[in-house]
């Protein structure tokens, strides 16, 4: 159907979940071992939100990301090699080892960077749709954010702006029902995040994020009238974080009934058991070993890398003018 993944993609969607879901767990063996430096933010539970938004686009359109991005950047096709090199500080990672996990950046797979500030991608996406807009491109931007960054005044003004201007832009909100540590109903006036694209005047649809296939069929949905000159759209994308806010979380505020109703919703489990009754037996084992085994491996060989040279700490950085 128009709109829908091919089974094909459906296939790479789910390896590149498990990709994502081995490089989270690894990071918290090594927190835990204090073999990483500062707070991690992990993105377990939320995979199908990153990897089907991802999915959906073309691989020259721009997505700005969050400080919970791993699987925006695997989804959108970065190396896990390249992004645990950069984690841990390594000259081999995608930005010489100076961005952290966080701040993940590669212009050439249109990931114009993740931050530490909320909400502070989406103005960047709304900035970038408009050059595309300027330059007459069927290019188009997409702005990840969470359900604490939909309450912010610059998410508000960007979502104005873009409609105003009909601007080739997607909001993608992986509403995980916690902002921090602050449940979603003691921060926002309305449960529904997505009834409030009706006050901008743009299309607005509310989907189940731990299904990959339904984030994908949206955002290829919203994809097409941006490309048209038709404007933005508003997905608010339900998932759950299963983990802390980061690795540096205490705990205690999520209920233990919350959690456990969520866990049977996991996505990776949820499409496994799709795969499996459609394909022949042992192909999804076979799937998450080699991309568990890919894990592994990068993380040998990007720890096993050099640290950046502190000579070269302003390459880069400025450009000579005149």
């Amino acid at each position: 159907m128009l709109n829908n993944p091919s089974s094909d993609e459906i296939v790479e969607m789910f390896r590149k979940m498990v990709v994502v879901r081995a490089i989270e767990e690894r990071l918290g063996e090594l927190h835990k071992q204090g073999k990483t430096r500062g707070p991690l933010h992990r993105c377990d539970g939320q995979e199908a939100v990153g990897v089907g938004a991802t999915a959906a686009l073309r691989p020259n359109d721009v997505i700005t990301s969050t400080h919970r991005g791993h699987a925006h950047y695997i989804g959108k096709g970065c190396e896990p090699y390249r992004v645990i090199a950069e984690i841990f500080g390594r000259a081999s990672g995608y930005c010489r080892g100076r961005a952290g996990h966080m701040l993940v950046a590669s212009a050439e797979h249109g990931l114009l960077g993740g931050n530490a500030i909320v909400g502070a991608g989406i103005p960047i996406a709304v900035g970038q749709a408009l050059a595309f807009q300027l330059d007459r491109s069927e290019r188009i931007a997409l702005t990840f954010f969470g359900d604490g960054a939909a309450q912010t005044g610059v998410c508000h003004e960007a979502m104005n702006v873009a409609a105003l201007w009909k601007l080739p832009v997607i909001f993608v909100c992986e509403h995980n029902e916690y902002g921090l540590t602050v449940p979603a109903a003691q921060q926002s006036s309305v449960r529904d995040l997505a009834i409030r694209a009706q006050g901008y005047a743009m299309p607005g649809m509310q989907v189940d994020g731990n299904d990959v296939v339904a984030v994908y069929t949206a955002v290829a949905t919203a994809a097409a009238p941006a490309r048209r000159g038709e404007g933005p759209s508003f997905i608010e994308a339900r998932t759950y974080r299963m983990v802390g806010f980061s690795t540096s979380d205490l705990g205690g505020y999520q209920p233990d009934s919350e959690i456990e109703a969520w866990r049977p919703k996991d996505p990776i489990a949820r499409l496994r058991a799709v795969l499996a009754a459609e394909a022949r037996p042992g192909r999804t084992e076979a799937l998450e070993a080699a991309a568990r085994k890919l894990v592994d491996e990068s993380f040998e060989r990007a720890l096993a890398d050099p640290l950046p040279d502190p000579a070269e700490l302003a390459a880069g950085e400025y450009i000579k003018v005149g």
